[in-house]
C-alpha cells in the first residue's frame, strides 16, 4: 500500500520482511554519507581557494602600501603640504583595502570551519543505531 507521498505503508508488512529490506536501507545510507562527503569537500575546497585569493589580494595591497609610506616619509619630510598629504592619502587607501580583504578572508574561513562535517555526520549516524540496536 502506497501513501499520496510515495511512501509504502508497513504497518501491515511481517518483521522477515522489513528485516529483509535493512541490506537496501544500508546501501541506501552509505550512498548518501558518500554523496554528503563529496558536496562538503567540493564546498571546502572551493572555500579554501576563495581564502586564498582574499589573503593573496591582501599581500597584494600591501606590497604596494610598503612603498607609499616609504615616499610619504621622504615626500613629507623634503616638500611641502600637497605631496605629503597625497602620499597619506594613498597609505590609508592601501592599508583600508589591505584590512578590508583580510576581514573578507576571515570570515570566508569562519565560515568555512562552521560547515558540518561529514565525519560528524557519520559518526551521530553511527551512534543513533548502536542505541537503535541496544533497544532490541
Amino acid at each position: 500500500m502506497s501513501t499520496p507521498r510515495g511512501f509504502r505503508d508497513r504497518r501491515d508488512e511481517s518483521l522477515l520482511g522489513l528485516v529483509g529490506e535493512l541490506p537496501e536501507l544500508v546501501k541506501n545510507l552509505i550512498v548518501a554519507e558518500i554523496n554528503a562527503a563529496k558536496t562538503w569537500a567540493a564546498r571546502t575546497g572551493k572555500d579554501a581557494g576563495i581564502v586564498g585569493l582574499w589573503f593573496v589580494l591582501a599581500l597584494f595591497f600591501l606590497f604596494w602600501t610598503v612603498p607609499a609610506i616609504g615616499a610619504f616619509t621622504v615626500i613629507g619630510l623634503s616638500s611641502w603640504m600637497a605631496p605629503w598629504l597625497a602620499a597619506l592619502i594613498l597609505v590609508v587607501l592601501g592599508l583600508l583595502l589591505v584590512v578590508i580583504t583580510a576581514f573578507l578572508g576571515y570570515l570566508r574561513v569562519r565560515r568555512m570551519k562552521n560547515r558540518e562535517n561529514p565525519a560528524k555526520a557519520l559518526s551521530t549516524d553511527a551512534r543513533i543505531v548502536k542505541e537503535v540496536a541496544d533497544e532490541f
